[in-house]
């Protein structure tokens, strides 16, 4: 029987900048909010979390500080994909070994790889440490969309255990979730899909509006697990124009400034990214007031 990292609600938490360095402060207050509003798992080091732009003595310090704050409340997933293989094994290897609970694997991007490559790629990361390994699908950012057939194969593995899915289509959530649903736990990787991904066999989402409303979205799942499909419905759909307004410009800018502006971090981000639009900030934050939480 294959490890569940855990069911509803993970949120895929920013990295808070000052003066170019980390700020710890921030996260910690970042986690205590999070456990405070009742998540069921934390992501580090992930999309959201400007991993690209973070170096690997800064990963692994975010990995150790979080899992060391955090205490085991709740289960904390490290980021720890690259496009290099063996940069990927070094850095799971270490989230093991510091306490992480699973590893979030994002396809290679760039070089890209053959589906044997791809398939030798996550063999290899899962082959090398006992840490539960998530795979990580996210073609808009890295051009590769995991095949079902190598989904189906990976899926055999006894160390790869989820998949965080963020392709869009909901047809092709449904054919994963019909082929490899017994052996691979599903999260959706897209906030205005957590019920549609639900419906179809998902055990809950990682999510980037939840870093701004944890409790909340936390709720989408805890009403939808609880028979309340009509409540989390209209749940889902009362968050839907703050969840597009989230992503009207490149994730982590739009909830890193509305952060900003709730007074949990600094509005500070790493080149190539930047501050959002004025205009936008500020409907953003109008949408923000209108949901009223």
């Amino acid at each position: 029987m294959k490890t569940t990292v855990f069911s509803g609600v993970c949120t895929a938490l920013i990295t808070p900048f000052r003066d170019g360095k980390i700020d710890f402060e921030a996260l910690r207050g970042l986690i205590k909010f999070q456990i405070d509003g009742g998540v069921n798992a934390l992501l580090i080091n992930g999309t959201t979390g400007e991993s690209a732009t973070l170096t690997d003595a800064e990963k692994r310090e975010i990995i150790s500080f979080t899992v060391s704050e955090v205490g085991g409340r709740v289960p904390v997933i490290a980021g720890t994909g690259s496009n290099d293989t063996k940069k990927a094994v070094e850095l799971s290897k270490f989230a093991y070994d510091v306490g992480a609970d699973a590893c979030l694997v994002v396809t290679p991007y760039y070089n890209k790889a053959s589906e044997a490559g791809l398939i030798k790629h996550y063999e290899a990361i899962a082959d090398a440490t006992k840490i539960p390994i998530m795979l990580y699908n996210v073609p808009s950012r890295t051009g590769v969309n995991i095949p079902l057939s190598i989904y189906k194969k990976l899926s055999e593995h006894k160390n790869i255990v989820a998949v965080k899915e963020a392709n869009p289509s909901v047809s092709d959530f449904a054919r994963l979730s019909a082929r490899c649903g017994k052996n691979l736990d599903l999260y959706s990787g897209n906030d205005d899909l957590i019920l549609p991904s639900l419906s179809l066999g998902g055990k809950g989402v990682i999510s980037v509006i939840s870093n701004a409303l944890p409790k909340q979205t936390g709720e989408i799942c805890r009403l939808w697990f609880g028979g309340k499909i009509k409540e989390a419905t209209e749940l889902q759909l009362k968050l839907l124009p703050l969840i597009n307004a989230i992503f009207c410009e490149v994730n982590p800018i739009p909830i890193k400034a509305l952060l900003s502006h709730l007074g949990f971090c600094k509005e500070e981000y790493r080149l190539p990214l930047c501050p959002m639009d004025s205009d936008r900030k500020m409907a953003l934050i109008k949408e923000y007031l209108r949901v009223g939480f």
